[in-house]
């Protein structure tokens, strides 16, 4: 089957076709572009370039899968509303993955691991891991310095910008990559069980707020 995955949750703008089988996954082809105030602009011309270069039109396509983050706000929902709208137009699923388990899936190691990702405000998004990926803690968003880490490497950019004050070595990837993307939602693609919703992981509550009440007006 072929999948188009996309992800927005990073200052990564990231697309690419990956075929997916019962023996593995490849990736066909993948347009990525780092920029956090482009996410809206690059994703859909994204998705399509990678369709052509892997010699397939969106109609082709069986499946969507898509990273719902954590990240931040304007960025996320960008990629999601592409999703939902591709599989509304095409009549395939989409299929919602965490982002930092998108980056998990592609750390070599054999040794516990964290993901962090840049939340802004000085912060990070994280979650811990087991070898081989499976996640035991998180996502949450914090801030580095009261973060007690117990493996000694990460990825994410979240470990690269603060990797002092986190005590880790930095591994890569850095960002999600198409082929990790769908090597979390494998299982479901797979088995053609029904999607969840599309549902961002935000974290953080919204930094607007309704007015508590009305302001007296007083007469001059």
């Amino acid at each position: 089957m072929l999948v188009l995955a996309i992800d927005t949750s990073t200052p990564a703008v990231t697309a690419g076709v990956v075929a997916l089988d019962d023996a593995g996954l490849s990736t066909r082809a993948e347009r990525v572009t780092i920029d956090a105030r482009a996410h809206g602009e690059l994703i859909t011309p994204h998705a399509l370039a990678a369709a052509e270069a892997a010699g397939v039109t969106l109609k082709d396509l069986d499946a969507i899968v898509c990273g719902v983050g954590p990240g931040p706000f304007t960025g996320l929902r960008a990629g999601m509303a592409t999703a939902a709208a591709l599989a509304h137009a095409l009549g395939v699923p989409a299929y919602p993955v965490c982002s930092l388990d998108a980056i998990a899936a592609d750390v070599d190691g054999d040794t516990p691991f964290f993901v962090f990702t840049d939340a802004r405000r000085r912060e990070v998004y994280w979650a811990s891991y087991e070898a081989g990926g499976t996640r035991v803690d998180g996502p949450r968003v914090q801030r580095p310095a009261e973060l007690d880490v117990t493996a000694a490497v990460a990825a994410g950019d979240g470990a690269r910008l603060y990797a002092d004050t986190l005590g880790v070595q930095p591994v890569e990837p850095r960002f999600p990559s198409p082929a990790g993307l769908v090597a979390v939602a494998r299982e479901d693609l797979l088995a053609g069980a029904p999607p969840a919703a599309l549902t961002p992981l935000y974290l953080r509550r919204p930094d607007a707020a309704e007015p508590a009440g009305r302001k007296r007006v007083t007469a001059p």
